[in-house]
């Protein structure tokens, strides 16, 4: 890894921890820019999964610090997710390059234009969380887990789309859940990419440490504030690059 690409990294993952943490989407550019840099495509998303563990640690973190959490109900969501991870990651591994490059242009598109033209919902406080809800999630988060263990790109916004269609929680709430789930389920899918030799470390830890300190400025200062322009930029973004994957 050369010194250029130590700093692109560093840059990329600071705004990619910044956006994760406050909507989601950051993998949508750091996948794409570690296949760019040369990395094959499961190697890329092993690598990308040591940056992701330790970003939301710090995302955790800031949000906790602000007194947004939503335990024990996290937890509730985030077993189904480790199970579904571990799925998700076996099969990553063994998928060829030129296949994951475009089911992940594919699914840069739909998680965008879902994160930007889902409904807004409206629910009493009180039906938040119910027994038959906690139940829709935790199956729905199985299958969240499969997808994250998977590829990674765009499940801040499916986990954002399910709580928010599920149970009506506010944005900072929401990305409480995602980040602590998010945490959870990435140990499981480091472990595997770990064992099947996927991980280029050298490019992780500098990613992560760009990452940590975009998660912990975004988590704090989007308590109470709008991501809408952050998802319009990243829309255009995407884009561009679900292009380029596709003809990689």
């Amino acid at each position: 890894m050369s010194t250029l690409e130590g700093v692109i990294l560093v840059l990329s993952g600071a705004f990619a921890g910044f956006v994760n943490s406050i909507a989601g989407g950051g993998s949508l550019l750091i996948m794409p820019l570690l296949i760019f840099m040369g990395l094959p495509s499961a190697e890329a998303n092993g690598t990308n999964r040591v940056a992701i563990f330790v970003q939301n640690i710090f995302s955790v973190a800031g949000y906790r610090s602000k007194g947004v959490s939503a335990f024990p109900f996290a937890f509730y969501v985030a077993i189904p997710a480790i199970i579904g991870a571990i799925i998700g990651s076996n099969i990553a591994v063994d998928i060829g390059d030129q296949v994951f490059n475009r089911i992940l242009a594919i699914v840069m598109l739909i998680v965008m234009g879902i994160s930007i033209f889902k409904p807004s919902i409206n629910v009493d406080p009180k039906e938040l969380i119910t027994r038959k809800k906690t139940w829709t999630s935790v199956i729905t988060f199985f299958f969240l887990g499969i997808y994250g263990g998977f590829i990674q790109a765009g499940i801040g916004f499916l986990i954002i789309a399910s709580l928010t269609t599920i149970h009506g929680f506010n944005m900072a709430k929401t990305n409480s859940i995602k980040v602590f789930v998010i945490l959870c389920y990435t140990a499981a899918a480091v472990v595997v990419f770990y064992l099947e030799n996927k991980i280029r470390w050298e490019y992780g830890l500098t990613l992560a440490f760009g990452n940590s300190i975009g998660a912990w400025i975004g988590s704090r200062w989007s308590v109470g504030k709008s991501d809408r322009l952050i998802r319009m930029i990243l829309l255009v973004m995407v884009i561009v690059l679900s292009i380029k994957l596709w003809f990689f």
